[in-house]
């Protein structure tokens, strides 16, 4: 053991803790009971919440997969670490919190969805998919070529960080574990295909809205679970996913085919599009839900198994949310709560139990890992350790901010926006449109009514400048700060 951990074990002290870090791709607070869920039951990922703490407003700057875990790795946001889109590659280069980790001399590994283009660095072990990655029979990539492997993706990966967690070491360890499960096209795997197929899902308060009180943009987006779900790639109704071998081919059309049919009554009966794909989309999503879920419990047994709960953080969370219907949309890149909202839930050794309500951001995940490892965290780090508040401290936190670049993807067509949330107030700037959304979250949770044009003056003023000041601590781009602090005066 070198360095830090060395000087810690010389001075008679604890070893650091191990670390795990599960972490999915664009799961819903909404779909977790642990946060209220009326939709499912995930008692894998309640025992964290249940046995540590949950974090109530954690925040995703920028809603979309390769940019979430660069701030994840990196512990900066978009515009600093260079990730700003799906489509970059990550520079492998610039600092991370696992090379720090191994410098510290912890063994590290990643397991499963990586999404960044180049291939890992700082970790020991690696077996990541390529891109999005597959559902079934998934390809990886590894230090010694690409393989495939025969199954579910889901418990293909749970199965891969178990064996690495059964391997002997005498070092303190980190785990990431990525979950291609629930991106879209949510294909459940064998064990979840009876899930959900006789119940009706409530829908949400938002699914059949028209737009009126939100930016313009909102009207225009492609994301309409009635418009733009394809019943074949997304719904999969009447087709198997890609990839499924002979054998899983007869198995998904002997269990699908009466849910295929019940989905056409359905439609043919009511007429009603939206609320039949609704019912399809949330089966599908939320079985792809239940599978991550048992990843979850079957990690924190094996950890039970070998006695390293004791000394091992685990922590849980989701690159961004996702819409389940609210606003009559599936997918995220909106700074709205469904999408930039994201689950975080934390347990171990010196963590408290309870709820955290503090706004917090997945840039505070690096200065906090490295925390518990006792690695000092470098001065040009966004985020801030959440250990005082894993401790049951209540200290201030800085609004959270955002900045989405990616409104020529042509699937989606959501405009670019910078933004910062507080506890209570959020503010969007959508700078292609040259318009506000200013929300009051307390009296309106749900996002529905725009303050911008009805809010009080001195309301808009304040969260206008607190937008124009993060923008300025956090080191943005001299270019957008201008085009902000133009709105910002003509605003005035």
């Amino acid at each position: 053991m070198i360095a830090y951990l060395a000087m810690a074990l010389a001075m008679g002290q604890a070893a650091p803790p191990n670390i795990v870090v599960v972490f999915s791709d664009d799961h819903a607070r909404a779909a977790i009971s642990a946060y209220g869920s009326k939709l499912i039951q995930t008692p894998g990922l309640d025992r964290i919440a249940k046995e540590g703490v949950r974090f109530d407003r954690h925040i995703t700057g920028n809603p979309l997969c390769a940019p979430s875990r660069a701030s994840l790795l990196t512990g900066k946001h978009s515009h600093a670490n260079g990730h700003k889109d799906n489509t970059t590659s990550f520079d492998p280069t610039q600092q991370t919190f696992p090379k720090m980790l191994q410098k510290a001399g912890y063994e590290t590994a990643v397991v499963g969805k990586w999404h960044l283009v180049s291939n890992p660095t700082g970790f020991d072990f690696w077996e990541v998919l390529p891109g999005q990655g597959a559902y079934y029979n998934p390809e990886f990539i590894t230090p010694a070529g690409r393989l495939r492997r025969q199954g579910y993706s889901t418990e293909i990966i749970t199965e891969r960080a178990v064996e690495w967690l059964r391997q002997a070491r005498n070092k303190p360890f980190f785990l990431l574990v990525g979950h291609k499960a629930p991106h879209r096209y949510w294909a459940p795997g064998p064990n979840e295909y009876d899930l959900f197929k006789d119940q009706v899902f409530p829908e949400p308060p938002t699914l059949r809205t028209d737009y009126a009180t939100l930016a313009s943009g909102a009207k225009k987006a492609l994301m309409r679970v009635d418009k733009h779900l394809r019943i074949k790639n997304d719904l999969l109704v009447g087709f198997p996913p890609p990839g499924l071998d002979a054998e899983q081919t007869a198995r998904w059309k002997q269990a699908f085919g009466a849910q295929d049919e019940a989905y056409r009554v359905r439609l043919e009966r009511t007429g009603d599009l939206l609320g039949t794909n609704y019912q399809r989309y949330l089966q599908n999503y939320l079985r792809c839900v239940a599978a991550v879920d048992k990843s979850v419990a079957t990690l924190m047994d094996e950890l039970d198994r070998k006695g390293l709960t004791q000394n091992t953080v685990f922590v849980y969370a989701s690159d961004q949310g996702f819409f389940l219907g609210e606003n009559g949309w599936y997918d995220k890149r909106w700074f709205y709560e469904p999408s930039a909202g994201t689950p975080l839930l934390v347990r171990g050794p010196g963590v408290r139990s309870g709820v955290v309500s503090q706004v917090t951001s997945h840039v505070d995940l690096a200065p906090t890992i490295l925390e518990w490892a006792r690695v000092p965290a470098p001065d040009d780090l966004h985020g801030k350790s959440l250990g005082p508040l894993l401790r049951g401290g209540k200290e201030e936190r800085p609004a959270a901010y955002g900045h989405f670049y990616e409104s020529d993807d042509p699937d989606h067509k959501v405009p670019k926006w910078v933004g910062v949330t507080t506890a209570r107030h959020k503010i969007v700037y959508y700078y292609e449109l040259g318009e506000w959304e200013l929300f009051d979250l307390h009296t309106d949770p749900l996002e529905r009514r725009n303050l911008w044009l009805s809010g009080p003056v001195g309301l808009k003023r304040e969260m206008m400048r607190l937008l124009q000041s993060r923008q300025k601590d956090l080191g943005e781009e001299s270019w957008i700060c201008s085009r902000v602090d133009a709105a910002a005066r003509a605003a005035w």
